[in-house]
């Protein structure tokens, strides 16, 4: 039987992550489009209705490579985002574990998944902030960075790594609870879904994408109202909220009321299921072939 290795893990949940990104980017953009916007004033329009008003307006000013504004910034770190996640995910698995063979309860599952927030917080906040910062470019006219470089740039220069990692705690509010739901809900799934008698190891592709679809609606579950404070952080002009999340909240909370903090849960939600269906496919298939390449690794 190949042994598990932390290795295996890094490399497999890099493959995993890239799956994830260029399935769900698209309804990604809208999401923070839509989190993001400027509130109206009595008599205003708003600038987009929905979620499909959104993807709409966007595709007819922009076309379709609108709706992947952003992508080079989490593709170019998603293979090291997800392969930390993954890793920290076995790491969490490992100090628990007295035998490789013992089993973990959900719980144990959970606070396996919680270090896999913790460890890729660190790479994800600048990553999060550039990302959302290029999606909000609604037009040419308004373009004020040419890319994630670009981007990456004006940040330092406007206020050094400070500038860069802004958001960083409201990443780790949205990642610790969520990373730790999304890799419990997938165990969860899979026990499920596997007829009794038989390995988790043969269930099929069609159930994989199931538990891994299910697995990233349970993850938003808990992550959309961090995430909306984050995205609204990360894309405030420069000294805007000196208290940071704190600021944001009280402000989102006094204007908007405590619905805003589900702004963008319907795009979120369509996101979910494809593109984690995507990344565990993508994990379990790389994997795979990686146990029976190296199964010694």
């Amino acid at each position: 039987m190949p042994k598990e290795s932390p290795i295996k893990d890094f490399i497999a949940g890099g493959f995993g992550g890239v799956c994830c990104v260029v399935a769900g980017h698209p309804l990604d953009t809208i999401k923070v489009r839509l989190q993001t916007m400027p509130r109206i004033k009595p008599g205003e329009v708003p600038l987009f209705t929905g979620t499909f008003d959104c993807a709409k307006k966007t595709v007819t000013k922009e076309g379709f490579k609108g709706l992947y504004k952003g992508m080079a910034a989490p593709v170019t770190g998603v293979a090291p985002i997800f392969a930390i996640c993954f890793f920290g995910y076995g790491v969490g698995r490992r100090l628990q574990q007295k035998t490789p063979e013992q089993e973990l309860s959900y719980f144990q599952i959970f606070k396996a998944g919680m270090l896999a927030g913790v460890f890729t917080t660190v790479i994800m906040a600048p990553g999060e902030r550039i990302k959302c910062l290029l999606q909000i470019q609604h037009a040419a006219h308004e373009k004020k960075y040419a890319g994630p470089v670009d981007c990456a740039k004006q940040l330092y220069k406007e206020g050094g790594m400070r500038s860069i990692y802004r958001g960083s705690a409201a990443t780790l509010l949205r990642d610790v609870p969520a990373s730790g739901m999304y890799f419990m809900s997938y165990e969860w799934m899979q026990h499920l879904l596997t007829p009794a008698g038989h390995d988790r190891s043969e269930l099929s592709i069609m159930r994989t994408l199931f538990a891994g679809g299910m697995a990233g609606i349970f993850n938003w579950m808990v992550a959309i109202p961090p995430d909306v404070l984050k995205s609204r952080l990360q894309t405030a002009p420069h000294g805007k909220y000196p208290n940071g999340i704190r600021d944001v909240t009280r402000e989102l909370l006094r204007e908007d009321g405590i619905l805003a903090l589900y702004r963008g849960v319907t795009p979120v939600m369509l996101r979910a299921f494809p593109a984690n269906a995507a990344c565990f496919v993508g994990y379990e298939i790389a994997m795979k072939f990686l146990n029976w390449a190296a199964p010694n690794l």
